[in-house]
């Protein structure tokens, strides 16, 4: 298994993790301020990243046709099916993860198509990952709630005496 999906399901994993510690009223939660977003909106939403590129249609990914099911950010019980489908299906990956696909994305000024690699794409998508563990990590802190995990929504290059 390339180095890419192995880092990929590692960090996917810690979603895991975490689903297995909340319930529905923690995950749906969206008190904390100053955005109101919930701990399951986040996971929807890196999750919907990773729907996204597991779809890819004609060498091209639409990360703007998210699914947005309101459900995986309600119950725990969905994200955690919803999970662990796209990491089998992750784990199942064949063919170059180097070829060429083009990215469809909103960066602000409307859709473009940027082009990438596939395990560029990856790549993305286990920062973008670790990016939202980190608001998590804040929503969590807000709500009292400490999950045993130092590394949570650290990025690998982070210096550990800075981070902890």
């Amino acid at each position: 298994m390339d180095i890419i999906i192995k880092s990929t399901l590692n960090t996917l994993q810690k979603s895991q993790y975490l689903l297995d510690k909340l319930d529905d009223a923690i995950l749906s939660n969206a008190s904390v301020s100053p955005y109101n977003s919930s701990i399951g909106s986040h996971l929807r939403h890196i999750l919907d990243f990773y729907d996204c590129i597991i779809n890819i249609k004609e060498d091209c990914v639409d990360l703007t046709a998210r699914k947005r099911d309101n459900k995986i950010e309600t119950c725990c019980d969905s994200a955690k099916d919803y999970l662990e489908s796209l990491m089998d299906s992750l784990s199942t990956l064949k063919g170059d993860l180097n070829k060429a696909v083009q990215v469809i994305d909103d960066l602000g000024l409307g859709k473009i198509k940027i082009p990438y690699t596939f395990s560029a794409l990856l790549a993305q998508a286990n920062s973008h990952t670790i990016h939202h563990y980190a608001i998590i990590n804040y929503i969590l802190d807000r709500l009292g709630i400490v999950i045993n995990d130092n590394d949570f929504g650290y990025n690998p290059t982070t210096p550990k005496e800075a981070a902890h």
